[in-house]
């Protein structure tokens, strides 16, 4: 009974089983912090102390996805430069052209989302640099449009060449994805490796949601299950 419960408590909370080792997590927190401490040192070029909190705030956030997730979908290079830059750009209009705060936020993350989707670089932390656009106060509102070249684009670009450098001493780490090196998918083992592109866009366009995972890794996984 207890065990029934426990079980439904953890579906319920989707707390993950999957684990990583402690050198993994170690990696991660070093990626974070040396890319977070240059991103910081950048936008106090830009913006003012509480200015470049803010917007440090959202790239906190992606550098827990680049460094504690990099084989997801959502911190890859397009993600992360698309949907930074795009939310940048609507938070910005936004700022400028609807004279309520409060509506200007609002919008700024709604139409921030929709534009990501739309352009297929879902990136969750870009929600955070289109809202600082709006409530990040005048030294931020004073940047105008530059606000998305400086320092949104040049912290972007940092935290991801941190990211490429920072993943290439380790075997393990796959960032971006399409540099994997873990051995191929076997078609010996594999069942389902006449899968194509094409059946996985169908597939997933039937769930209708996005799912964090690339086709890589469902074959990958596939491939390790009938290994055992």
């Amino acid at each position: 009974m207890m065990k029934s419960l426990t079980v439904k408590i953890q579906n319920f909370l989707q707390i993950q089983i999957s684990t990583v080792s402690a050198t993994e997590r170690l990696v991660s927190v070093i990626g974070g912090f040396l890319s977070i401490y240059l991103v910081m040192m950048i936008s106090d070029i830009f913006v003012d102390t509480r200015g470049a909190l803010l917007i440090v705030a959202s790239m906190g956030a992606s550098a827990v996805l680049l460094f504690a997730m990099p084989h997801s979908a959502l911190p890859q290079p397009w993600p992360l430069l698309g949907g930074h830059l795009v939310s940048a750009l609507v938070g910005v209009a936004c700022a400028m052209f609807i004279p309520n705060p409060m509506l200007a936020a609002a919008a700024a993350v709604s139409i921030a989302i929709g534009t990501m989707v739309q352009l297929r670089c879902i990136h969750p932390p870009g929600g955070a640099t289109a809202l600082t656009a709006v409530v990040g106060g005048e030294a931020i509102h004073a940047l105008g449009f530059q606000f998305i070249l400086g320092p949104v684009l040049i912290n972007t670009l940092v935290i991801l060449i941190v990211a490429v450098c920072f993943s290439l001493p380790f075997p393990w780490r796959r960032y971006p994805v399409s540099w994997a090196r873990l051995p191929a998918v076997s078609k010996v083992s594999d069942p389902y490796s006449d899968i194509s592109h094409a059946d996985f866009v169908v597939a997933l366009s039937e769930i209708d949601s996005f799912i964090d995972v690339t086709e890589q890794d469902l074959l990958r996984i596939n491939d390790l299950v009938n290994k055992r």
